[in-house]
């Protein structure tokens, strides 16, 4: 076999572009998975594009010239003024529940796609993103010497360097008409202004959450929901503020993504100021454990002393019992409602050198066989008639492997 005139080709997602086609985030973010890709004629039902540029700005547009589109590829797109550089992320018919999502209200915000990016249009790019970090810097000097209370975060550069749009971050409302007339002096170039939150500036640093993932905001979160305080109360959470800070010094967008299923299952608790009563003393609420459905009660209202824990159903039946005048021996249904709300840890008597042990057994065994068969053979009583004087002593004597001494053959 000639294996001179193979060729292999290395593959690295689209054959034109910057993204593989997968459901993670890619090298872009919020990045959507699409799952009729595979369906024949899906491209040809609509002339929608979705295409992103930086960070986390998207914009739909049409395929006006019927350009072969696939995700990753890098094109020119229609501005204001002049062109943008972007990579399409997403096209066929899920384009237009995007278009949706967005609430894109004007048909104006639609635009066209004049082509597949050139080369020229790659060195004009480059040219203008290599200024973005140099611009910020200067713009947050000019900012500070005019005393605005505000924080420029981020610069954009549009694809052919004729727009730069300059994201901040500000607590009141800033007047800018001075700063906007010394930015377009200072860079000859249109400016933007657009204020972003604390979330958004961390979603376009990035960085690692507590959980060791991704931070939610720079891969896939695109609107963020206000996160208030009520929502750790829910949850049982400590309200410490190190804890439920995130990145942004704001509390975490993951708080929110539980709350509704202890909501749903705290409907179900008893309420706390009901006591429950049995036939030695009362017992006041103390704790709940909503997913698991426990309630711990304890027999002193300020402090926690004799705290019993049942499940939701035990204390809704001695609640019915109180209603009726009876009153229950103990919280417990003879000492089995913990065993069964509780697991039971089969291992919780053993010990981790339970592995070595039964390796030493092993050892010992195999050691003491030799031996075993030594005392066997030296117990074992020899007439005195088939000892010989060279047997008893002196260096003559034979031996066998366990040190006892042979037995002389007929012939000696």
């Amino acid at each position: 076999m000639d294996y001179k005139n193979l060729q292999y080709k290395i593959s690295t997602g689209c054959d034109r572009g910057l993204s593989n086609k997968a459901c993670g985030r890619q090298d872009k973010q919020l990045n959507t998975y699409d799952w009729l890709e595979d369906i024949p004629g899906n491209t040809d039902l609509t002339d929608l594009v979705e295409v992103q540029f930086k960070n986390t700005r998207k914009g739909y547009y049409h395929n006006v010239n019927n350009l072969e589109l696939k995700k990753g590829d890098i094109v020119a797109v229609e501005a204001s003024p002049g062109h943008d550089i972007g990579v399409v992320t997403l096209t066929g018919s899920l384009v237009k529940l995007q278009i949706k999502k967005a609430n894109l209200k004007s048909a104006d915000d639609i635009k066209r796609i004049y082509r597949i990016a050139r080369k020229a249009d790659m060195d004009k790019y480059y040219e203008s993103k290599a200024k973005e970090h140099s611009t910020m810097i200067r713009s947050r000097q000019i900012a500070k010497d005019l005393g605005l209370e505000m924080k420029i975060g981020d610069v954009e550069y549009q694809g052919d360097g004729n727009k730069a749009i300059f994201y901040y971050i500000a607590d009141e409302r800033v007047d800018f008409r001075q700063l906007i007339k010394d930015l377009a002096a200072a860079f000859h170039v249109r400016i933007e202004m657009k204020q972003i939150g604390a979330r958004q500036e961390a979603g376009r640093i990035g960085g690692t959450g507590p959980c060791g993932r991704e931070l939610c905001c720079a891969t896939w979160m695109k609107n963020f929901v206000s996160v208030s305080t009520n929502v750790a109360r829910y949850q049982d959470i400590s309200l410490n503020p190190q804890k439920l800070a995130g990145m942004c010094a704001k509390l975490k967008c993951c708080l929110n993504y539980e709350v509704d299923n202890y909501i749903e299952a705290g409907k179900a608790l008893p309420s706390r100021d009901i006591i429950l009563q049995t036939k030695d003393q009362d017992f006041y609420f103390l704790k709940s454990d909503v997913l698991a459905g426990l309630v711990s009660y304890s027999s002193d209202k300020n402090i926690a002393a004799n705290v019993e824990t049942i499940s939701i159903s035990r204390a809704n039946e001695i609640m019915e019992m109180n209603r009726r005048g009876e009153k229950p021996l103990s919280l417990t249904d003879n000492n089995t409602e913990r065993q069964a709300d509780h697991p039971i840890d089969l291992l919780a008597g053993e010990s981790i050198t339970r592995f070595d042990k039964s390796k030493n057994k092993k050892k010992k065994k195999k050691g003491n066989k030799p031996q075993n068969r030594g005392a066997q053979q030296a117990s074992a009583p020899q007439p005195e008639s088939q000892e010989s004087p060279r047997q008893k002593g002196g260096p003559h004597n034979r031996h066998d492997k366990t040190g006892n001494p042979k037995k002389r053959d007929a012939k000696e």
